[in-house]
């Protein structure tokens, strides 16, 4: 019994012991393949226009092809599935927003195949956020929250686009009707460029969304922005006042976005990952790019994305039950 207990020690520090050599090893030949970047959104928006300008760079950084795959579907979670389902070797990676963190307060048991993003994805980094804007078609004649709070009083059900039900948007729309005492209708789009479409179009009156979808018709005059849904203003539009600023409080919401590996992703593997992708984020073309999208660049060590995934699911959670969000 002695001999076979000393014998499963030493055949565990063995195991301890290769499982260490191999991890360099397995981060010194990464990629050794063709690289999937997952965007759970349909093309077009913030996180697909990310996903390129990673692609290019890491495909040149790493000398294999980095591949867009977009894979949209129950409030990102299919594409979040189809990355946990795969192979934990880095190969696959997913590039998302936090509506993968509150579909599943909004969504029925079972979406996207059941997955816990929690459990079933591991934090890489996260690129940059966005802020949360409301904006409003020019035919208003509103350039603030209050006048455009006051013509939501006199015009009751006057409609609010978002990105989809239960969406950050969404969450943002109702925050503001229940902290101004409004009474508006939601109007859900399947995905932000179809939002944003509608505003411009006169179809929604008002709509939430991340700058990465709009800041291009912001500056061109075609839809203007009321506020931001932020603690503190934007310096991409440090014109423009945040809600709290203008008077109503509670209504702060922005989006994240974050890269993830399937659980199991080596730690020398995640780490590669996460300071190539940091080294981009140094980069000024990108910079300049992202910037130009409506995004802040971030950054730095997984657990900066970990801490987000973990305050937005006690937060939306909580949310979802106050505000009765439910998606489709």
């Amino acid at each position: 019994m002695q001999f076979k207990s000393s014998l499963g020690r030493q055949l565990v520090t063995l195991a301890c012991i290769t499982m260490g050599l191999l991890q360099p090893a397995l981060a010194q030949s990464f990629p050794s393949k063709n690289v999937s970047l997952v965007v759970p959104f349909p093309p077009g928006g913030g996180p697909d226009l990310m996903a390129r300008v990673f692609a290019e760079k890491l495909a040149a950084q790493w000398g294999k092809p980095v591949i867009v795959e977009n894979r949209p579907g129950s409030g990102a979670l299919l594409g979040a599935q189809a990355v946990a389902k795969s192979p934990a070797d880095g190969h696959t990676l997913l590039l998302t927003t936090n509506t993968m963190v509150i579909s599943p307060h909004v969504l029925a048991p079972g979406a996207g195949g059941g997955i816990d993003v929690h459990t079933d994805l591991m934090p890489i980094v996260a690129p940059a956020t966005t802020p949360m804007a409301l904006l409003a078609n020019p035919t208003l004649n509103v350039k603030d929250l209050p006048s455009a709070l006051a013509l939501a009083k006199k015009q009751a059900g006057m409609p609010y686009g978002s990105a989809g039900n239960g969406s950050p948007m969404h969450f943002a729309g109702e925050m503001l009707k229940r902290a101004a005492g409004v009474d508006l209708l939601h109007v859900p789009y399947k995905g932000v460029n179809p939002s944003v479409m509608a505003a411009l179009g006169g179809e929604v009156k008002f709509l939430f969304v991340g700058l990465g979808g709009a800041l291009p018709h912001i500056k061109s005059g075609k839809l203007v922005p009321l506020a931001l849904t932020e603690k503190n203003r934007s310096p991409l539009l440090p014109e423009v006042p945040t809600a709290g600023e203008q008077g109503v409080r509670g209504v702060e919401v922005n989006a994240w976005y974050g890269v993830f590996a399937p659980t199991g992703t080596p730690d020398s593997v995640r780490s590669k990952i996460n300071a190539d992708i940091n080294e981009l984020l140094k980069m000024s073309d990108v910079r300049e790019k992202l910037a130009t999208a409506g995004l802040d660049v971030l950054g730095g060590s997984s657990q900066v994305l970990g801490d987000f995934m973990r305050a937005d699911r006690q937060r939306y959670g909580q949310l979802a039950k106050e505000l009765n969000i439910k998606a489709d």
